[in-house]
């Protein structure tokens, strides 16, 4: 059963009016009560790569704050556990379907899953999120964290509005008044934990791809409706980075649908395995793209990344590990990008 955009725009915005009130009631001071907090629930029921991949800095800081306790995610669509694969203080990962309507029973079914268990901390991971708020809502603890945007935290802190970090913000605040403090710690990068063999497969695959021993640029040039770049833009900004870097390998990650924005001018990696996706990547100098959500999983892997914007906010979405900035094509040309370029290659 195919469900048009209206009625899922429809859903959403009854969704939004009967949440908008939801946790005002735990927005004051909280009862501290000598509770251990040992079963965690992180609620982000969202099935994009992109925001699964922008919880895994949230999932670390639970864990790094509470090491011996167990987290339970709640989640949609199927690609979570293979995210968080290598994350052992995962317990249980709780799964709506992609698509609720075409699957109802296993939708309610997991909703259904959150009364299953009491938790000592329920988190939800997007303050945007009404499916997130009514999940926490619904869940079983003593406290709850419901990160409504807070003007005292945004005005603290300049980038409280980064979809990775104001979760962790919040639930930072949330701590204190438990009497933990977490405020010199370094917010977490994102970190889908490669191992060492996934590191080596990768780095075996690129070898074989580019059969020498220079750097490599990976470059990724599909994304999504509006944030997708043109084959006239790619083209131009590929020719310059062969002039600028004639001493590196460029090379393309394709996306599923195998397609290429430079028409394959470049030798070309295909996988649908994220994990493998990701190996590959780790072994580039740089990683190029879009905002999308193997953007994302650059910075997942650790490789510096350059975030192409210019629709979305890259306040709000850019990557943030070591080397890496976003840029607004709008106000900065595929030159100005370059000599970026030169200072991290």
């Amino acid at each position: 059963m195919k469900v048009s955009k209206k009625v899922n725009t429809a859903r959403r915005s009854l969704m939004r009016g009967l949440t908008k009130n939801v946790g005002k009631s735990h927005a004051g001071g909280i009862v501290k009560r000598n509770i251990p907090i040992k079963k965690i629930l992180i609620s982000r029921p969202n099935h994009r790569l992109g925001n699964l991949l922008l919880l895994s800095p949230l999932v670390q800081e639970v864990i790094d704050t509470f090491p011996e306790a167990k987290i339970d995610l709640f989640v949609k669509g199927g690609i979570t556990p293979i995210i968080y694969k290598n994350y052992k203080n995962i317990d249980r990962i709780i799964q709506l379907p992609k698509k609720p309507f075409s699957s109802l029973f296993q939708y309610i079914k997991g909703w259904a899953t959150l009364k299953s268990r009491k938790y000592d901390l329920v988190i939800n991971a997007s303050y945007g999120s009404s499916s997130g708020k009514l999940s926490t809502s619904m869940a079983r603890s003593e406290y709850k964290v419901f990160g409504d945007t807070d003007e005292k935290l945004q005005s603290e802190f300049s980038d409280y509005r980064h979809a990775a970090k104001n979760s962790i913000y919040s639930l930072r605040d949330f701590l204190s008044q438990l009497d933990i403090d977490r405020s010199g710690s370094k917010i977490p990068d994102l970190d889908i934990k490669l191992s060492e063999a996934e590191i080596e497969e990768g780095k075996e695959k690129l070898n074989n791809l580019v059969k020498n021993d220079r750097k490599s640029i990976c470059l990724f040039t599909n994304a999504t409706g509006a944030k997708c770049y043109s084959e006239e833009w790619w083209n131009a900004f590929y020719e310059k980075l062969e002039t600028a870097f004639p001493n590196y390998n460029i090379v393309e990650l394709l996306p599923v649908e195998n397609i290429s924005k430079i028409n394959f001018s470049a030798p070309s990696f295909y996988s649908k395995d994220i994990r493998e996706m990701g190996g590959f990547i780790t072994n580039c100098e740089v990683f190029i793209a879009a905002d999308n959500g193997v953007m994302h999983l650059a910075s997942a892997v650790n490789t510096p990344t350059v975030g192409l914007f210019m629709v979305t906010e890259e306040e709000v979405y850019k990557p943030y590990n070591e080397a890496s900035f976003a840029v607004n094509t709008n106000e900065h040309s595929t030159d100005e990008i370059i000599n970026h370029l030169k200072n991290i290659l």
